[in-house]
């Protein structure tokens, strides 16, 4: 019978397939043929296709899986699973404003859930790598679940929109942390969705039709005033599709890398970046070898075309007229910084950057592309923290100081942005943050 086992995620993988094609290749013909079957969110569809098909006469297939495999994916002809007991498990901060991904053990319903992949269509054994004490003791009853988890922006603009303004004695069916609700209110009163009351503004109303994240809602509507909405609607379909964009296998990665760079030609930065790749692809006619060529995956494209062509219908709902900036990029920038100005950073001596609003340590992303740009960028706008082995910004384009000036005079009432003074800096980070 086939296997699967379950990873983490796709260092992990990648990893445990290339031990298994070289101890197989060292052992030859005294074992059977064992065909193996990676699966992971970044995995082009090509080859995610490969873990349906059946192994051939006198093979066994192996299913290296995250916990895609769970619940997400069915897979018949699996006799034997064998179960980590980890996974990774995405958790917000409201207090920093960061995500963390982190190895986090599994619940007892996921351990469950897990060794019900073996057997389904005869018999089955499940492998756990962990101690039944842990199972007993250990491991969480459930999952915790994602609203507990997670920035919660979103669900107070939807709620404030539905009437609902007493949001601390609301009948959640899993209560969130006040800390986090309180974190929402005073994220989308600096975007100016909400007024001093709590109350939706005009411009919340506006953001509410969009199904986006509060800031890219209000990078959008921000559009309309730099002439810009057609690059920054593509911008947002893009980013909607996650980090799935580029796939990158290890045996190419000296090929893969720089087709990837080509589109931060210029050092445009990572939203300009992925402008280019979807207006490239767009003039190739979608073409799926296009897509093959340069590294990109093509179900991703295609899935950022439709979300593209929904916000487009939504556009006209929000009276917001489409308009190109005509190749003006720092227009793109500007209506980008109107909704992502809380998420900026400044370079230190030592080449790392400091965030302006929490004074935390950041680091740009190995795969950004403002990675490797000489000399770094003096001051840079993320679209997310991510806290791996470092907290690293993703999403990274650079920005000029004066434009925070410009867009949120009232986040940013310090009016020497440029100040290279850790102790004056310090002061008007803190008078900013009490403000």
């Amino acid at each position: 019978g086939d296997i699967l086992l379950f990873l983490t995620g796709q260092e992990e993988i990648e990893a445990v397939e290339e031990i298994l094609r070289r101890r197989t290749r060292g052992l030859g013909s005294k074992i059977a043929e064992l065909v193996i079957c990676p699966i992971y969110a970044n995995l082009p569809i090509e080859l995610e296709a490969k873990i349906f098909e059946p192994a051939p006469p006198g093979a066994r297939k192996v299913v290296l899986a995250t916990n895609i495999a769970e619940t997400s994916l069915t897979i018949d002809g699996i006799s034997y699973v064998v179960d980590l007991g980890f996974c990774k498990v995405k958790l917000y901060s409201p207090r920093t404003g960061t995500e963390s991904l982190l190895v986090h053990p599994i619940s007892k319903a996921s351990a469950d859930q897990r060794a019900r992949r073996s057997g389904r269509t005869g018999p089955g054994k499940c492998f756990r790598l962990f101690m039944e004490y842990s199972y007993n003791n250990d491991m969480e009853d459930e999952t915790v679940p994602e609203i507990r988890r997670s920035n919660l922006d979103s669900v107070v603009l939807s709620l404030k929109a539905l009437g609902i303004n007493d949001l601390v004695s609301f009948d959640f069916m899993d209560p969130p942390a006040s800390e986090a609700l309180h974190k929402a209110l005073e994220d989308l009163f600096a975007l100016g969705a909400l007024n001093s009351r709590g109350e939706l503004t005009k411009t919340g109303r506006r953001m509410v039709e969009l199904p986006l994240d509060p800031m890219m809602a209000k990078a959008i509507v921000a559009s309309e005033r730099y002439g810009c909405s057609e690059e920054v609607l593509t911008i947002a379909a893009m980013l909607s599709a996650g980090n799935a964009v580029f796939y990158r296998p290890r045996d190419k990665a000296l090929i893969a890398d720089p087709a990837r760079q080509r589109f931060n030609a210029g050092n445009v930065g990572d939203h300009i970046a992925l402008l280019n790749v979807y207006t490239e692809w767009e003039e190739s006619g979608h073409s799926a070898q296009w897509c093959l060529d340069h590294f990109v995956q093509s179900r991703t494209m295609r899935r950022a075309r439709d979300v593209r062509e929904q916000l487009e219908a939504l556009l006209e709902r929000v009276e917001i007229e489409r308009r190109s900036s005509a190749g003006d990029l720092d227009a793109v920038r500007k209506a980008i910084t109107a909704g992502f100005f809380r998420n900026t950073a400044q370079l230190r001596q030592d080449g790392s950057y400091r965030t302006v609003k929490s004074w935390r340590t950041v680091f740009v992303h190995p795969s950004s592309g403002m990675a490797r740009v000489e000399p770094p960028a003096r001051w840079v706008l993320y679209h997310e923290l991510v806290e791996t082995t470092k907290e690293y910004m993703r999403q990274v384009t650079e920005l000029k100081p004066e434009w925070l000036l410009e867009i949120a005079p009232h986040y940013y009432q310090d009016k020497n942005l440029e100040t290279p003074e850790p102790k004056k800096a310090a002061e008007a980070h803190l008078h900013c943050a009490t403000a």
